[in-house]
Parts: structure tokens; C-alpha cells; sequence
């Protein structure tokens, strides 16, 4: 590579043809991986007193990508999660680059080789029972918007569905009646089916009477008609959690998030006895190891190993000091 507009066209055919022509990629990966090179090539623009249309390919060794990385955690206060997920966007166009550009293969592998960082992970949040009923009461479904909450929270806990599943849900994914179940295109643009429970079931087409038959229609529209937003969808959430709060005391310490339903969902599987497989398959993971997390945090289920044990015995004895003498020498 000679000329250093290459980099640009690089990046141009990794966007257009890898990400959106052969992996179709969703819009939320893109932008993702779209916020991670504008930082980076300003970040490389103030380092190297270049504009990014003319930096050579070359110029993104992985020094400079390194330091972009320390600069994310130490200038602009990101955790190890974000910091991840930048060098994830980064690796897979060096990936791409590797096709491209044979010829930098020893710059590409450096790059590479830059690895994750590790971090702590915490449990999970989810919600047990009394928490899913109080924050599933807390809509009022005397009015259109609080019918249309209540669905969506409905469906959010029973299925497990992301959050851009949920809003991206048209009338026509919906199939009610015998084997009553929702379609969705995942992650990976992986296409699933879900069984919907009798209640779910009823309240989907309650709310679809009194919304109005449209099957091209958002199942959960804003009030505009047009697809929940996922700032929208996370007020939603927060202001029934809001006033569930009230109603079940154990909410205050909890953060619920449309996350947090999907692990509640996930977790109610695993209370009930669902194989992880199975789990794995329902919640649409690539991987089952993925679903590590619910064995983590389910406290009932370690409770219930431990009542299969036998406890240690261990007899209470009267304390006697050690040597005087020793215990000086043990404490130098």
C-alpha cells in the first residue's frame, strides 16, 4: 500500500462490503463499530497532526492503537466493557484488512494480538416473582399507553427477548391462537420463534384490538405510530419500576433495566428446571457456555446443592493461647 488514501478505502469497503453487504450486519453493530473509528482516527489526527483522509494504513500500528485504548480508560473514564468492545470493532477490520492488505501482515498481527482486558464480572440482576407481579401491575391499562406497557413489559419478561427485538416487532410476528408463539430476527440475524404463554397470548391480542389490525403496524408503536426508540423503551421501563417501587419494598435495591427482564425471563427457565441447552437455544446465545451467568447468580439453586450435603461438624473447644514465646516470634 503506497498511497495513503488506502486506509480511507479500507475502511469504506470493510463498512460497505464485509459489515453491511456479506454480513448484514444490524444497525446497532454498525454505529457501534462506527462511534469506535471516529475516536480512534481522532485520537490518531491529534497524535500524528494528521486529518484522517490522509493517514496511511501503517499509521495505525498497534502502539498508537494501544494508547487509544489507554486514553478511552484513562482520559474519557470508560470501563474494561467499552474499552472491549472498541478493540473488538478494531480487530475485525484489521481481520478484514488481512484479505485486503496481505502485505502488512506482520503490522496486522501485532494488532491482533492486542489483548481484551480482563474484568470483574458481577451477578447478574433479575427479578423473582412478587417483583415481576408489582412491576406488571403498575401500568395502567385503563389507557391506551399503559395497555400498551403492559404487553410489552409482558412479553418482555415471559419471552426474554432483547430489546431491539422487542421494538423492532411488527403485528404480523405475532401468531395467536393454537400454538400461539412471536418471530423474530435476532442477533446474527438469526430468525426464532418463541411460545407465548396463555396470558401472554391474551394480552398481545387485547392490546392489538384496541390498538387497531395492522399487520404491518409496530406491535409496541410510540405515540406517533413509528418504532419505540430504546431511550423511549428504557423510560418505559424505568417509570413503572418507578412506581412498582411502592408496591414491592425488595425493588429499592434493585436497577431494572430491559436487560434486566431478559435475565429474569432467563432465570425463571432455570428455576423451573429448563436445561441451560435449552435455555441457550430460547434466549438465542451462540454459545450455551453463554448462559454461565444464570448458574452464577441463582442463589436458590446453589442452596438446594448445599441442602444435599453433609454439613461439617465441628464442636466448639475452650480456647487456650499458644506459647508466650512463640507467639512473640510469629508476630516479628
Amino acid at each position: 500500500m503506497k498511497s495513503p488514501a488506502n486506509l480511507a478505502l479500507l475502511l469504506e469497503g470493510f463498512f460497505t462490503r464485509r459489515l453491511m453487504a456479506q454480513r448484514h450486519a444490524s444497525p446497532h453493530t454498525i454505529g457501534s463499530y462506527r462511534d469506535a473509528f471516529r475516536l480512534l482516527l481522532s485520537f490518531a489526527e491529534k497524535r500524528l497532526k494528521r486529518p484522517p483522509s490522509k493517514l496511511a494504513f501503517e499509521d495505525l500500528g498497534a502502539s498508537l492503537i494501544t494508547s487509544f485504548l489507554d486514553e478511552l480508560e484513562n482520559k474519557r473514564a470508560n470501563g474494561a466493557r467499552s474499552r472491549n468492545l472498541r478493540l473488538a470493532a478494531i480487530r475485525s477490520f484489521f481481520r478484514y484488512a488481512a484479505l485486503e492488505a496481505p502485505e502488512h501482515s506482520a503490522l496486522i498481527q501485532r494488532v491482533l494480538s492486542i489483548p481484551r482486558k480482563r474484568h470483574t464480572r458481577p451477578l447478574i440482576d433479575f427479578l423473582v416473582r412478587p417483583e415481576i407481579e408489582a412491576l406488571l401491575a403498575a401500568p395502567s391499562r385503563h389507557t391506551w399507553i399503559g395497555q400498551r406497557d403492559h404487553a410489552f413489559l409482558l412479553l418482555a419478561v415471559q419471552t426474554g427477548l432483547r430489546l431491539s427485538e422487542l421494538t423492532g416487532l411488527r403485528q404480523q410476528d405475532v401468531v395467536l391462537g393454537t400454538g400461539a408463539h412471536v418471530r423474530c430476527l435476532g442477533k446474527g440475524r438469526k430468525e426464532r420463534a418463541t411460545p407465548l404463554t396463555k396470558p401472554t397470548a391474551r394480552a398481545i391480542a387485547a392490546w392489538i384490538q384496541r390498538y387497531g389490525q395492522d399487520r404491518s403496524a409496530f406491535l409496541f408503536p410510540s405515540s406517533r405510530g413509528g418504532r419505540l426508540s430504546a431511550d423511549a423503551a428504557q423510560s418505559l421501563v424505568t417509570r413503572h419500576f418507578t412506581a412498582a417501587k411502592k408496591a414491592c419494598r425488595s425493588l429499592a435495591a434493585k436497577r431494572v433495566t430491559p436487560h434486566v427482564l431478559r435475565h429474569t425471563a432467563a432465570m425463571e427457565l432455570l428455576q423451573s428446571g429448563v436445561d441451560r441447552a435449552l435455555i441457550a437455544i430460547w434466549l438465542g446465545h451462540e454459545s450455551v457456555e453463554t448462559t454461565q451467568i444464570y448458574l452464577d447468580a441463582n442463589l436458590a439453586l446453589k442452596e438446594e446443592i448445599l441442602g444435599k450435603t453433609r454439613p461439617i461438624q465441628s464442636r466448639p473447644g475452650r480456647y487456650r493461647p499458644g506459647d508466650r514465646l512463640l507467639n512473640f516470634l510469629k508476630g516479628l
